[in-house]
């Protein structure tokens, strides 16, 4: 008896992930969800270095701000609140110094310059594609920061613009990274502060306007990441408390789903040794002083030292 529809996927025949690729990370809080997943494995990655970035208005200002090494200063923050703040970045970069946000933005920069330049993948997430425009200064933000919002016009980013954005990021990212591949996602939480109806809304332009950037060709790929959650998925018992988030449960199953497409074959064996000693390293034992627990712990020091003679980068 089949209880599911499932989504037809089939594994990527070109560059694929393994554990010599570099990945970097942006976009909405599903990238933190899949983010976790490739520290938790120890594979290479970057992410968010401004935060979590919910539209891609935003995220191609981060590219495009790294690409041409912007140095950040008094004139692009601001002090609400008893914090200074970056109408760019998330309220995670938020201080009460404003020399250190400064100095978190301009290292933020740095960063995502030499990762674009060294990434072989760039993953992008969207969770939504309406936008506030600051009206003071008529600029899209990507963070409001709990400014009264009657300072801000709400907005809905029409296909078209996304389009035009998407390829702008992709633009700027091959103009200093030719070999580099994208692959695009949409965030499966649903941003219902904006309205139910408004949400499918701007899931369907996200949708819709990937697709015109798409192009394997070119090395520019979608995965359906939002499509699992919601068809594969469609239980709230995948869902956590607040009934909007994935849980663990649907983290994992979409995990696995990304694994089979964009993990390479040979890199799995090295993903069970990892997730072997990550396992072992949260063993709580009845009796730490025990001969057999003291055995177990050099065991797994020389699983963790045979992985790192392959793979320097592998720290746990």
């Amino acid at each position: 008896m089949k209880l599911q529809t499932q989504i037809p996927l089939q594994s990527e025949p070109n560059n694929q992930i393994d554990y010599h690729s570099k990945i970097a990370l942006f976009g909405s809080c599903f990238v933190e969800n899949i983010g976790e997943k490739f520290n938790y494995f120890k594979l290479q990655n970057f992410q968010n270095p401004l935060g979590i970035l919910f539209h891609p208005l935003a995220i191609e200002s981060l590219v495009a701000n790294a690409i041409n090494s912007k140095t950040y200063t008094e004139e692009d923050i601001f002090f609400h609140n008893e914090q200074w703040h970056c109408y760019e970045a998330h309220s995670k970069l938020s201080s009460d110094n404003k020399d250190d946000l400064l100095h978190a933005l301009n290292n933020a920069v740095q960063s995502t310059n030499q990762q674009i330049h060294q990434a072989t993948h760039v993953i992008v997430t969207l969770g939504t594609a309406w936008v506030y425009r600051y009206t003071a200064s008529d600029v899209i933000v990507a963070n409001c920061h709990k400014v009264p919002q009657k300072q801000f016009t709400k907005e809905l980013l029409t296909v078209d613009e996304i389009s035009e954005s998407l390829q702008a990021i992709v633009a700027l990212i091959k103009s200093v990274n030719p070999k580099a591949s994208v692959i695009f996602t949409v965030s499966p939480v649903r941003h219902i502060k904006d309205g139910f109806v408004e949400n499918t809304q701007s899931k369907a332009h996200l949708v819709a306007a990937i697709h015109q950037v798409v192009e394997p060709r070119k090395q520019q790929y979608y995965f359906p990441s939002y499509e699992i959650m919601l068809d594969e998925l469609r239980d709230y018992r995948f869902y956590k408390a607040d009934m909007l988030h994935p849980n663990d449960i649907a983290v994992n199953y979409i995990w696995e789903k990304f694994k089979q497409v964009w993990i390479s074959e040979k890199a799995h064996k090295t993903l069970n040794e990892v997730d072997v000693i990550q396992k072992g390293l949260q063993h709580r034992p009845f009796n730490p002083n025990s001969n057999s627990h003291k055995a177990f712990l050099q065991s797994l020091k020389d699983k963790q030292n045979q992985l790192q003679q392959s793979f320097s980068h592998i720290v746990f």
